[in-house]
């Protein structure tokens, strides 16, 4: 698989599971994402490190890494070999779970269909495991919320990120055409994953929530990924956004 048809398949799948997002028509449909947020967990062949020969393979180079030990992430910043979209990989550090939550996300794990553990569908093809009870995913949620997206997701997709200067709007009025399609935007700058640099303007609209049907075939509706907009304060600077995305601060060397 090459990475255009990765991203592509990485797109498909998002807007599968976010059909507002699909359905927006506010910016030219060719706009490129300026970074895409994948979550994944520090285990089996999910992790980043069993994950990163397959991105390396399609041109994907790390670039820095990011400590984040209050939410319990390794965050992975991997550039294109072109000016397509980068990846930000958020590794959810199971080890910093409780004994039952742990116990529980790697026992759904160890569940995977085989086919869904190896190649480029570790990515793309949604949740490799079964469902998970309700029960389960309302303990999981209480230790972490990450680890209960990860039980009804799969590592995947969390959300795009655009970069205003390249829709060539200014985010405040960006932000007033989302709201006028019923997407409002969390006022903090958090987007259920990391937090973002205070160097940047930064909105994260949570999709519609939908309906997940859980292992015992109860129904419950989910708000599961979003979209984020984001805005330098100094336009004219010539890094990539994705580049000053987090805080300078949780930047590690990873020996």
């Amino acid at each position: 698989m090459q990475r255009q048809e990765f991203v592509q398949q990485l797109w498909l799948d998002y807007v599968h599971t976010h059909p507002d997002i699909g359905a927006l028509r506010l910016w030219p449909l060719s706009a490129a994402a300026e970074y895409l947020t994948l979550v994944t967990l520090n285990y089996g062949p999910f992790s980043a490190t069993a994950l990163s020969s397959n991105l390396a393979h399609m041109g994907y180079r790390a670039i820095s890494h990011y400590a984040m030990a209050d939410k319990g992430l390794l965050v992975h910043l991997l550039a294109p070999s072109d000016g397509s979209s980068w990846l930000v990989l958020a590794e959810l550090q199971i080890g910093t779970l409780s004994k039952a939550p742990r116990e529980a996300i790697e026992g759904l794990v160890r569940q995977s269909h085989p086919q869904d553990c190896k190649g480029h569908n570790l990515l793309c093809r949604g949740r490799p495991w079964p469902m998970p009870s309700w029960a389960l995913y309302q303990q999981l949620q209480q230790a972490h919320p990450l680890a209960a997206w990860l039980a009804v997701m799969g590592p995947r997709l969390h959300h795009a990120g655009f970069d205003c200067g390249q829709l060539g709007e200014p985010l405040a009025v960006l932000d007033q055409r989302l709201q006028e399609v019923g997407m409002l935007s969390l006022q903090e700058q958090q987007n259920g994953v990391f937090t973002v640099s205070s160097l940047l303007d930064h909105r994260f609209y949570p999709t519609t929530p939908q309906k997940a049907v859980f292992a015992d075939g109860d129904e419950h509706r989910l708000c599961l990924g979003g979209l984020a907009l984001v805005q330098k304060h100094v336009e004219h600077s010539h890094e990539r956004l994705a580049d000053v995305l987090l805080p300078h601060h949780t930047r590690c060397e990873m020996a």
